[in-house]
């Protein structure tokens, strides 16, 4: 029979998954060290007092993710591009051929690869009419390049960051639309809903679900299972998840429960 591991080897163990995987969770470190929940969570309370863990519900995330940080969006145009290619791809499959003539789209990477295959493939001539609003000057500029999508701007404060209109202006301007489908990005989605890191992002993605008659989000495989600290939609506010890969069993049974639709590229 197998001796069981000593603390500092669990310590260890745990510590090498964090750093190749970024996520822990209670439930598996559990069974796959054969030890009871409580011994895990003791574990992972002693890896965020050695500055190595940080706490979440149901596990823990390496210690590097904040959920402060925030990445500029230059920095994020390169990373995963072909996922977020495939999600553009699927996006325009799925909302446009439902009839969606009207479209609110989000500032982010992979809404910016939607704006990209929106040019790429609405017809130049005899097209239906389509109109896009979003509050992402640099989408924006793509969608202007294209004669049969009529482009809104939408007006407000620029976060350097992230390259999108914030503030109590865009929020109304916002709030005075209904598209027909509003189309989202997000920096982390888990079983509470999809978050972002800054409260001022947040209110204005907030009022982008709100707006919608439908609502999509575009989530990469990095962004499934992760949590920032402002929530701006549960996922029963989310009426189709598109995504590059499948979610895990605990999400995929939450966004399931709240009918949420979810297609994987």
């Amino acid at each position: 029979m197998e001796a069981p591991m000593l603390a500092t080897q669990r310590h260890d163990e745990i510590a090498a998954r964090l750093r190749s995987q970024g996520r822990v969770l209670v439930a598996e470190i559990a069974r796959e060290l054969s030890i009871t929940p409580e011994t895990a969570r003791r574990d992972l309370d002693a890896l965020e007092r050695a500055g190595v863990a940080r706490r979440v519900h149901g596990g823990a995330v390496s210690a590097g993710r904040s959920s402060l940080i925030e990445t500029a969006v230059a920095e994020r145009a390169d990373a995963n591009a072909e996922g977020k290619r495939r999600i553009a791809r699927l996006a325009c499959d799925r909302l446009l051929a439902s009839g969606a003539t009207s479209l609110l789209l989000d500032a982010g990477t992979t809404t910016a690869a939607l704006a990209a295959e929106l040019v790429a493939t609405w017809p130049r001539t005899d097209a239906p009419r389509l109109v896009v609003a979003t509050h992402a000057p640099a989408i924006a500029q793509v969608l202007a390049a294209h004669p049969s999508i009529e482009t809104h701007v939408i007006g407000g404060r620029i976060r350097a960051v992230t390259g999108a209109a914030v503030g109590a202006q865009t929020v109304l301007a916002i709030a005075a639309l209904r598209p027909d489908v509003v189309v989202l990005g997000t920096n982390g989605l888990d079983s509470a809903g999809a978050s972002t890191p800054d409260p001022d992002e947040a209110a204005v993605k907030a009022a982008i679900v709100a707006a919608g008659r439908r609502v999509a989000l575009l989530a990469d495989s990095s962004k499934l299972g992760e949590t920032s600290l402002c929530r701006f939609a549960g996922l029963d506010q989310i009426d189709i998840l598109l995504t590059d890969a499948a979610p895990d069993a605990g999400l995929a049974e939450a966004l399931a429960q709240a009918g949420c639709e979810v297609v994987s590229a």
